[in-house]
C-alpha cells in the first residue's frame, strides 16, 4: 500500500525546495532589476547633463557667429576700397565699372560669409566632440 505520510511529506518538501529556488531566483531577479533601474537613471543624468552642455556650446558659437556675419555684411556693404587710377573714365565706362565693383563685392562678401561659417562650424565640432 502506498504511505500517503511518506508521499504528503515528499510532495512537501519538493514544493519547499521549489518555492525556496523560486525565491532566491525572484530576490536575484529584483536585485538586478533594481541596479538596472540606478544605472537607467544615472545614465539619463549623464546624457541631460551633455546635452545643457551641448546647448551651451551651440548657443556660444551661434552669438559669436551672428555678430562676425554682421560685422562682415557692413564691412561688404559699404565696398572694398581698390587703388584708384589716376586716369578718369569717361561717362560710358563709369555704369561698367561701377556694377563691375558691386559684383565684386557681393563676390567677395560672399567668400567671407561662407568662409566664417566653415571656421566656425569646425569650432563648434571641436568644442561640442570636447563635452563630455
Amino acid at each position: 500500500m502506498i504511505d500517503y505520510f511518506k508521499v504528503g511529506i515528499l510532495a512537501v518538501s519538493v514544493f519547499m525546495a521549489f518555492a525556496g529556488g523560486w525565491a532566491l531566483r525572484n530576490r536575484d531577479y529584483m536585485d538586478y532589476k533594481k541596479s538596472v533601474e540606478v544605472a537607467a537613471k544615472a545614465q539619463e543624468a549623464h546624457v541631460e547633463s551633455i546635452q545643457k552642455q551641448h546647448q551651451l556650446v551651440t548657443k556660444g558659437v551661434q552669438d559669436e557667429y551672428d555678430a562676425k556675419l554682421a560685422l562682415i555684411r557692413q564691412y561688404y556693404a559699404n565696398g572694398v576700397r581698390s587703388p584708384s587710377s589716376s586716369s578718369v573714365s569717361n561717362l560710358s565706362d563709369t555704369t561698367k565699372l561701377f556694377d563691375a565693383s558691386t559684383a565684386y563685392n557681393q563676390l567677395v562678401g560672399n567668400c567671407a560669409q561662407t568662409t566664417l561659417m566653415l571656421t566656425e562650424l569646425q569650432k563648434w565640432i571641436n568644442e561640442v566632440t570636447g563635452v563630455k
